[in-house]
């Protein structure tokens, strides 16, 4: 390897603590980084390119910008001052560099950040793990750079839940139920079923799954254990049994029936399975996400006459219209720091669809996707990034966009229909 920064040595040095330095939000363009290819002191090629999927992770947040590496072969390998040099005439405002080496069976990954025009060396740490975990150590470096350098939390480290529909043939549909990475990588298969499956939802543990299966030929809501694959029939009502969305706590699940008429938000005590009526009006209400303080929950609702997103307490009854922009705003999920709604918009007209967020407390919405079939948008749990499904190419795809509007690509999944993206909240 010939792009050295430093020594080895000052990879490990201890490093004094200090306040995350924090990047302006309101900057005009990503923050440009270098991650520098990892050192590696082992005989065979690894599998995974740990330096490529760090840069990605950080791209895709919209804060970051790597820097090409090709743009960084032709550095010499010269004394640390010199590289700071080179590192600054490349534009790079930080670097990263790391070294894997072989231990008892496994690899340790030692790694360095540093700030370029400060010429000063601002995190270290280490992490180990088998070949097979190469991309949970990306993430998780990816993760304390971002936080480092933000003072947001990571969220590479997160977890992503969607939906595949493949036809074979007339009448024969496979429906799989897949996790995966939150970019798409290393998905597995938790349930296949030849009737739909809608609203795949994480609870907050990580540990457990709600959606909608039709293999009673009606739609009804399950709960599915992850590890162990158990699961239990959450609902049986007629008619509608649809949307389930988890309180923070995990404690209760919030969902759509329509045993009474028209669809209403109900929410269920996981424990006693005791129900309670949410919403009571003349008019379809659907779509509920809950807020953090576990008493607020938004959901679409056509009571105006078209759908909008409104907010309901469940303890005094009281609703709210919280959209105004647009003929058409629905499916809501809100930021981590909850001052953004993410939803998926219509201004005008009756066939582009697309995903916006509009702020809660200025009431301006912005546009976060470039395209015009949008549905189903999941929020990172640091607000960061989106995911939401689309179509490409006349196939139903999922689409990664960060929330500063920077970044939008496909996300690598399974054939098929894929459809129906849901985040998983943090799992460290």
């Amino acid at each position: 390897m010939r792009i050295v920064l430093v020594g080895l040595a000052m990879l490990v040095g201890s490093v004094q603590a200090a306040d995350p330095l924090v990047i302006s939000s309101g900057s005009d363009r990503a923050t440009p980084i270098a991650v520098v290819p990892f050192g590696w002191q082992g005989g065979s090629v690894l599998p995974e390119d740990m330096a490529d999927i760090i840069g990605k992770d950080l791209r895709n947040s919209g804060v970051f910008e790597p820097i090409p590496k090709q743009n960084m072969i032709s550095l010499p390998t010269q004394a640390s001052e010199l590289i700071y040099r080179d590192w600054k005439a490349l534009g790079a405002q930080y670097v990263l560099v790391g070294s894997l080496v072989p231990s008892g069976g496994r690899l340790q990954v030692q790694y360095a950040l540093f700030n370029v025009a400060t010429e000063q060396q601002v995190m270290t740490g280490s992490v180990g793990g088998g070949v097979d975990q190469l991309r949970d150590m990306a993430h998780h470096i990816a993760d304390q750079s971002f936080e480092k350098l933000t003072g947001t939390k990571g969220a590479f480290s997160t977890r992503m839940l969607y939906v595949t529909a493949e036809r074979f043939a007339v009448n024969n549909t496979r429906y799989t139920l897949q996790r995966s990475d939150y970019d798409g990588a290393r998905a597995v298969t938790l349930l296949q079923s030849r009737e739909p499956i809608l609203s795949p939802s994480f609870a907050p543990d990580g540990r457990r799954i709600a959606y909608v299966s039709f293999e009673q030929k009606r739609p009804r809501i399950f709960v599915q254990h992850i590890d162990t694959g158990r699961r239990e029939q959450i609902t049986n009502f007629e008619g509608l049994n649809g949307a389930p969305a988890w309180s923070p706590d995990g404690s209760r699940l919030a969902f759509v029936l329509s045993r009474d008429g028209n669809p209403e938000i109900y929410v269920m005590d996981m424990g006693s399975r005791q129900l309670r009526r949410v919403t009571n009006q003349g008019s379809i209400d659907t779509e509920p996400f809950w807020g953090k303080d576990g008493q607020t929950i938004y959901f679409t609702s056509d009571r105006s006459g078209k759908p909008q997103i409104y907010k309901t307490n469940i303890g005094s009854g009281a609703v709210e219209r919280v959209t105004f922009v647009g003929n058409y705003n629905a499916n809501p999920k809100l930021s981590a720091d909850e001052k953004t709604l993410v939803m998926i918009h219509r201004q005008d007209g009756y066939t582009v669809f697309k995903v916006a967020a509009q702020d809660l407390q200025r009431g301006n919405l912005r546009i976060l996707s470039d395209t015009s079939l949008d549905e189903s948008p999941t929020v990172a749990p640091n607000g960061t990034m989106i995911i939401y499904a689309t179509r490409q190419q006349g196939r139903g795809v999922l689409m990664l966009a960060s929330t500063n509007g920077r970044v939008r690509l496909p996300l690598p999944t399974a054939q098929g229909e894929v459809r129906e993206p849901s985040w998983s909240p943090y799992l460290n």
